[in-house]
């Protein structure tokens, strides 16, 4: 029925749908900055004003490490979808931005996978499966740190564990890895009934050598931002050690990873882990809110804005 419909009226609901994503990601972004249920914006504000403000310095270097991590995260996809189509860095920056706009109210950023599909005629699939890769080796890292992290974490604090809950959990994986690592008879069944022997595929024939450049600028970017929240907890005056902060930024990212959610909320996510965690070395809920807030206006907020200028000037043919 879509495809009957005059290429004119097709074009004109795409430009509806386009301004419906921009007015949506502008107005949930107004509204979680100043109407938020976790820190009033006057309090954000006068946080901003006392600390930032007056240590100016720290803006520009705040504004850099958000650019690189974007920047590599830029590159990052520009190398996997260089295996479908030749681009360039300019249309991997509208596509990376675009895509983020679309999935701040999308769970677990889902949006970010369609999105960057639209910018491509031919192999969905395999661009979304290629946007996949790049997240999966962005969460190895993530939790390769983490490992790190919560080792040191719980070996260091008073952790209450619950025998009982880690049980569950144990019983929980035990299950899943029966149904996920089948035998080979029913491997063969499970992809050919997902129509997955394609994708499987492709995924073989990514050299290694680009295996190796997406893990290593993961790596890279994820220490970006790891140290982007270490060097706010610095300046807002949190006097610990560097190895210990780091851990504890390790354990916090790992723990966030594994909670759903939308990414307009993914401040406040990271805030409620972060609040626990850095309970135990009695940093205040005000400051962690604050840095996390601050955080996702850095490295989510004020990019999706300029995704959202991507949005509404993209032009989808439909001849």
């Amino acid at each position: 029925m879509y495809n009957n419909i005059n290429p004119k009226y097709k074009s004109f609901l795409f430009f509806i749908v386009k301004l419906a994503i921009v007015i949506g990601s502008l107005y949930f972004i107004y509204d979680k900055v100043v109407h938020n249920d976790n820190i009033k914006f006057s309090e954000f504000i006068h946080q901003i004003k006392s600390i930032l403000l007056q240590k100016k310095w720290t803006i520009p270097i705040l504004l850099i490490l958000s650019f690189l991590n974007w920047f590599f995260e830029i590159k990052k996809w520009k190398i996997l979808a260089n295996t479908i189509k030749k681009t360039s860095f300019s249309d991997a920056t509208k596509q990376s931005l675009a895509a983020l706009t679309v999935s701040l109210f999308t769970p677990n950023r889902i949006g970010d996978y369609g999105a960057k599909a639209v910018y491509f005629s031919k192999n969905k699939g395999k661009i979304i499966l290629l946007n996949l890769i790049g997240n999966l080796n962005q969460l190895t890292i993530t939790i390769l740190f983490g490992i790190v992290g919560i080792i040191y974490f719980i070996s260091t604090y008073e952790i209450e564990i619950n025998p009982y809950r880690i049980r569950r959990i144990a019983y929980l994986l035990a299950f899943l890895l029966l149904i996920f690592i089948p035998n080979k008879r029913r491997k063969v069944k499970l992809f050919s009934y997902l129509k997955l022997d394609k994708l499987r595929d492709f995924v073989k024939t990514i050299i290694l050598k680009t295996h190796l450049k997406i893990i290593i600028l993961s790596l890279i970017r994820y220490l970006i931002f790891s140290h982007q929240f270490y060097f706010l907890l610095i300046v807002f005056g949190v006097d610990i050690d560097y190895s210990t902060l780091m851990y504890l930024i390790f354990t916090m990212y790992f723990l966030a990873s594994f909670i759903p959610s939308i990414s307009l909320f993914d401040w406040a996510v990271k805030g409620s882990v972060a609040i626990y965690i850095f309970a135990f070395i009695n940093v205040s809920e005000l400051t962690i809110i604050t840095i996390t807030l601050l955080m996702w206006i850095l490295n989510f907020a004020i990019p999706s804005l300029v995704g959202s200028l991507f949005i509404i000037n993209f032009q989808k043919s439909y001849k």
